[in-house]
């Protein structure tokens, strides 16, 4: 089974002044990634500390195969969830990040302003997702294919990755 965290970031939402749509998007998505599970989920502010510790507990004491966050991706100036992430991640997978702005700016200009990243912390995915239920869909979506040999190779899965 593959264990699934969600971090929803935003610091109205934290507050209940208003619903967190972009989980419902997680979660259909999710849905067609075989053997995962949902096991955690949460509401934070956009504090980077807060951020930072989550996203810890998360992959650490939870040990959470896969956290996906949504929100804190722009250029606000409370958005610092790909700093938070940095600051825990061992490795970034940078062909991830660029597949989803890739895909997205087929769809809108407003793309290139993202700036979500995917790293690894031990033997953990997570992915930053924009904030809004579209652009959770639409980047999610994009690496859905490759988020099950991605975690294979990650708990050191020895296969080769392509043929010749």
């Amino acid at each position: 089974m593959i264990k699934v965290g969600i971090i929803t970031i935003s610091d109205k939402g934290s507050r209940g002044e208003r619903e967190d749509l972009s989980v419902e998007e997680i979660k259909k998505v999710i849905n067609h990634l075989p053997d995962a599970a949902i096991t955690a989920y949460t509401i934070i502010p956009d504090e980077e500390k807060i951020i930072i510790e989550t996203l810890i507990a998360y992959a650490d004491k939870e040990n959470l195969d896969l956290v996906i966050t949504s929100g804190g991706t722009g250029l606000s100036p409370r958005d610092v969830t790909p700093e938070a992430t940095k600051k825990v991640i061992d490795r970034e997978v940078i062909g991830m990040a660029e597949a989803m702005r890739f895909d997205s700016l087929k769809i809108t200009p407003f793309a290139m302003l993202s700036r979500s990243i995917v790293g690894t912390r031990g033997h953990c995915l997570i992915i930053n997702l924009p904030g809004s239920p579209k652009g959770v869909r639409e980047n999610l979506s994009t690496l859905l294919p490759v988020i099950p040999h991605a975690l294979a190779k990650l708990k050191g899965d020895p296969s080769e990755c392509g043929s010749f």
